[in-house]
């Protein structure tokens, strides 16, 4: 199923499917990372139309949109049209987007509270890691984010009482903004980079007739090697492990067949209702979305029917807005390569220093893949060596951690790898395994990102150079998903049985045990990555964006 690296060619491993008429309605990139097609584009943008814009149309720039880069639906490509398979395209929006799209009231107010607050919302950064106090944390580039959707502050937070009323030492929440304004995301996805910059000119000139400008634009790469896996710029293998969605209504698909509980994938099963609103989830309810009126101001709106949204299955008198969308998180993250390499240096010198008689095989290459969790070919550490590859000669993701290296001697409890995903590590005891990995897929995202920026030449000198991972993940509840992730598995500094520790590759400067028997080392990580930019979108569905061009 899709727990292969987005590398991967479906010619290669089978791959999941919506069934139809399912595939028809949802976005391509739900099912898909389009990794056949190498080079593409990060479009970050606003929306430059007047405040009151009386009677012009502010779906129309999406109509315009639909003639040249039409979004790329989940069905399989149409092998007779050249144009389908040599490109791709998706698009979201933040709120702030879809409130200046001209949504109603009662449907922008039926999204979920992250959506609604923004990733800056005061509380967000600080489970993000982003910001406290008010200042910015080592983990931001040092003047600040660059982007948001600069979403306001929830009007309903200011009318709590007492909310805002500092005299008696309350807290008032800081409004956070950044300099650019995103209102949209649009990704473009082609074979090559001549085709990119064609494509990107003719994007560029509907946009601007509508006044839609581009506010920044992130070169996307994914250059896939010989052996079937794309690095991101500390050089290791990316993207490699996938959770597989079920699902019990038929809506999931491997080779034609459903794939429904009985049929799931042992490890990496999980229901479709985790990245697909409208099905079930984790908790075996129905993913909710937002929803959208069908009278306006006591009269009839017939535009959701032509756009053949579905009459919502609770909610009386409206229609489902979210059926078959899902909430993307983006975050601008930059690396800082040189920084990395270097610390492994220093690290393996002071061990080697320390301990000449038992470090003979402590180099920068053996920290940092414990840093990371697998070898640079993307293979998991395991006690002794590495985890054997899958009958592709290619990284195996099928493994459980707590039968073979519970203690975390060959791949440590604290690696970005085993926190991003720790799988059955976190069970107590034997009899809790199957619990523990259930708990642990209840948080699962379905990640789509690209680097950006070029390869740089030496891992040790800077070269000045802006580089780095756009990270997008796909979830229907994006607290219990991403912000968990983040919150409670990367940035916990009491994760599994560690202390004062969190992840050595995305978090602050700190310290890190690497496990051996019998003795274990700790190494100083310094900060790596740092967040220039992100926000939470909603990917809406094809009916959707078509009601969305009627506004």
């Amino acid at each position: 199923m899709d727990t292969q690296p987005v590398a991967y060619s479906h010619k290669q491993w089978p791959s999941w499917k919506l069934a139809q008429p399912i595939d028809a309605l949802a976005q391509g990139l739900v099912v898909s990372g389009f990794g056949d097609l190498e080079t593409g584009r990060a479009l970050l943008l606003e929306f430059r139309w007047p405040d009151a814009p009386g009677g012009t149309n502010p779906g129309a720039w999406l109509e315009s949109l639909m003639e040249v880069a039409p979004i790329t639906s989940a069905q399989p490509p149409d092998k007779s049209d050249p144009d389908a398979q040599a490109r791709a395209a998706a698009l979201a929006f933040t709120w702030t987007g879809l409130q200046r799209m001209g949504l109603p009231e009662t449907a922008l107010a039926s999204f979920s509270r992250p959506f609604t607050e923004g990733m800056f919302q005061e509380d967000r950064l600080r489970r993000l890691g982003d910001r406290r106090s008010g200042k910015w944390l080592e983990t931001v580039v040092p003047a600040g984010p660059l982007w948001s959707a600069n979403t306001p502050l929830r009007p309903a937070l200011s009318s709590l009482p007492g909310a805002f009323d500092v005299s008696d030492g309350g807290h008032q929440e800081e409004h956070v903004t950044t300099p650019l304004t995103v209102h949209a995301l649009l990704l473009l996805y082609t074979r090559n980079e001549v085709a990119a910059i064609a494509w990107i000119a003719q994007v560029a000139a509907a946009l601007a007739h509508h006044q839609v400008a581009v506010v920044r634009t992130l070169d996307l790469v994914l250059d896939v090697e010989k052996a079937g896996i794309s690095r991101e710029h500390f050089g290791f293998a990316d993207g490699l492990s996938q959770p597989a969605p079920y699902d019990e209504t038929g809506a999931v698909t491997l080779d034609g067949k459903p794939v429904g509980a009985t049929e799931k994938d042992p490890v990496q099963g999980v229901p479709l209702g985790e990245f697909l609103i409208g099905y079930l989830n984790g908790h075996h309810e129905n993913a909710p979305g937002p929803v959208t009126p069908g009278d306006l101001d006591g009269q009839p709106d017939p535009r959701p029917a032509k756009a053949e949204l579905p009459p919502h299955r609770t909610a009386e008198g409206f229609f489902d807005l979210g059926l078959n969308g899902s909430y993307m998180v983006v975050r601008e993250l930059r690396q800082d390569v040189a920084a990395f390499w270097n610390a492994m240096d220093r690290n393996a010198a002071a061990i080697r220093a320390h301990d000449p008689t038992n470090s003979g095989e402590v180099t920068a290459e053996w920290i940092a893949e414990r840093v990371i969790g697998r070898d640079r070919q993307g293979h998991l550490l395991c006690p002794g060596g590495t985890l054997n590859p899958d009958k592709l000669g290619l990284p195996d993701n099928t493994y459980l951690f707590y039968d073979r290296d519970a203690h975390g001697v060959g791949c440590p409890p604290g690696s970005h790898v085993r926190r991003a995903n720790p799988r059955d590590s976190l069970a107590p005891d034997p009899s809790q395994k199957a619990t523990l990995l259930q708990a642990a897929n209840n948080h699962r995202i379905m990640r789509r990102a690209r680097k950006f920026g070029t390869r740089i030449a030496d891992y040790r000198v800077d070269d000045g150079e802006e580089r780095g991972l756009l990270f997008m993940c796909l979830n229907t509840d994006i607290a219990r998903q991403f912000e968990f992730v983040q919150q409670t598995w990367l940035l916990n500094s009491d994760f599994a049985t560690l202390r004062s520790e969190v992840d050595p590759l995305v978090g602050p400067k700190g310290p890190m045990t690497i496990r051996e028997e019998p003795l274990r080392r700790t190494v100083h990580v310094d900060t790596f990555v740092q967040a220039a930019g992100g926000d939470y979108f909603f990917l809406p569905s094809l009916p959707a964006l078509r009601y969305l061009a009627m506004l």
